[in-house]
């Protein structure tokens, strides 16, 4: 899920790295350092880890008396194979003294180490030597520019090789640090960050929604003084972390919670659903009255869509499919009545929830839409939710802020989140309206639903993991 996003995050901390390492080396305020560079996720994951393993920590047992004993033991017998590993090591020493040597001859060395020199080889090296005595100073200063190339981008060429890099994230090797420390300036992140916002706009993210990330992460970057290379990972990391979690947690109430209250006045919670055609509105529903029911509620669903061809039949399908009552009147009946009896059947057999399907329609359709307020005034739901596809990135945020305009719509639910690598929709819609996303549909079964958890979305958006969706219960 979001893989875009995650490209445009990782792309972000990468490039203003480079920035203050070439401004660093120009200024002769670097140098290379034993350590581990760690990457743009790995930041997420450490954390995770650490808070795991504090918690396996104040689970464990206190140790008895003898395991010192064994322990001693086990130390003693790791002891030789670290004595015979001291070869090992001195010979990756040699082999990092080698990366270190730089010169011309290098150019022309093969790559392949264990390749035996022939007698054309000799003849080509002596070529070699006395084109090279001949060469004017013009070229030999361009050959040491080029060199200087060489040897400012291999610590980013040795990182980018993923047989350095640990599943953790960690590349081993070394890592930058500066002599003098520096600090992060405007001049360094105000290019960055512009690419950072049209990236951002292409990935179907709201443009109010870019340009507020943008600012708060120039905000939280500026004036931070750095020390290392991985400094500057992991502040950027932080701030957009910080800023992206300021856009998605939009505060409300859950609709389980809503429920109990409704529940401890003796009334169904009423829940109206609108949308355009083709969001997955009916199946949606479909889903909720099987969620609920194996929380052990009991809901009801009425068949509001009483104009369009086939959709009260699709609605009593999934309610038969999931073991629900539904509630439904002839084809081109008032809607607003079967939402009414609905509600009514609701209160007189005691069940908790009501939920309601209307047509499906566009936003730009006045009358339709002068309709739909009438079904609200009618059944008067407690909760109004916009169903909108996710893969429609800025169409679905355009969308709801046209219901949300006409009958004041309370959340979101939305559709097909699993498939969405670009994640504009997630990131945008609940900012944009200021009202919450309620339900994320992950799938096309009947338990391929989720209640929404910011923490959990951002998570997705700072995580490089292939995790298994954990559904709601």
């Amino acid at each position: 899920m979001f893989d875009s996003l995650k490209k445009k995050f990782s792309r972000t901390s990468e490039k203003l790295e480079e920035e203050l390492i070439e401004e660093a080396e120009k200024e002769d305020n670097l140098k290379e350092e034993e350590g581990t560079r760690f990457s743009f996720f790995s930041f997420g994951r450490k954390k995770e880890q650490k808070e795991e393993k504090e918690e396996e920590d104040s689970n464990l047992l206190p140790e008895s008396a003898d395991e010192p004993e064994e322990v001693e033991d086990s130390v003693d017998e790791i002891e030789t194979p670290e004595v015979e590993a001291e070869p090992v090591e001195e010979e990756s020493e040699e082999e990092k003294q080698e990366e270190k040597k730089s010169g011309f001859w290098s150019r022309f060395r093969s790559s392949d180490d264990s390749k035996e020199e022939t007698p054309e080889d000799d003849d080509q090296d002596e070529n070699i030597a006395e084109e090279v005595a001949e060469v004017p100073d013009e070229i030999e200063e361009e050959e040491v520019e080029e060199e200087k190339e060489e040897k400012k981008s291999h610590f980013w060429s040795r990182n980018k090789d993923k047989k350095d890099i640990s599943a953790d994230g960690e590349a081993k090797g070394g890592i930058f640090s500066f002599v003098r420390e520096k600090t992060i300036q405007e001049k360094h992140v105000e290019d960055i960050l512009f690419e950072l916002e049209m990236e951002l706009l292409q990935g179907d993210v709201a443009m109010e929604v870019a340009t507020e990330v943008v600012e708060n992460v120039k905000d939280n970057l500026v004036g931070k003084k750095i020390k290392r290379s991985n400094d500057i990972t992991e502040y950027t990391y932080n701030a957009l972390r910080d800023s992206v979690a300021e856009i998605i947690d939009i505060p409300g109430k859950s609709m389980t919670e809503m429920i109990e209250e409704k529940n401890a006045q003796g009334e169904p919670l009423v829940v109206m659903f609108v949308g355009i055609n083709g969001t997955g509105k009916t199946t949606t529903i479909g889903k909720l009255a099987n969620y609920y029911l194996k929380k052990g509620y009991t809901p009801v669903i009425a068949a509001s869509d009483t104009f369009r061809a086939g959709a009260i039949e699709q609605v009593t399908y999934h309610a038969d499919n999931v073991g629900v009552k539904i509630i439904k009147h002839q084809k081109g009946s008032d809607p607003a009545a079967v939402a009414f009896d609905a509600v009514e059947h609701a209160k007189a057999q005691g069940k908790e929830l009501v939920l309601i399907d209307t047509a499906g329609r566009m936003q730009t359709n006045t009358n339709l839409m002068d309709e739909m307020k009438k079904i609200k005034r009618v059944s008067k739901p407690d909760l109004v939710i916009f169903v909108g596809d996710a893969l429609t990135g800025n169409d679905a945020t355009e969308q709801a802020k046209k219901f949300n305009d006409a009958i004041d719509i309370d959340g979101v639910i939305l559709t097909k989140a699993d498939a969405d690598s670009k994640g504009g929709a997630s990131l945008s819609i609940g900012y944009v309206i200021k009202k919450p996303i309620m339900f994320l549909g992950v799938g096309q079964g009947y338990d391929d639903i989720m209640e929404y958890d910011a923490d959990w979305m951002l998570n997705q958006l700072f995580s490089d993991d292939e995790e298994v969706l954990e559904l709601a219960e």
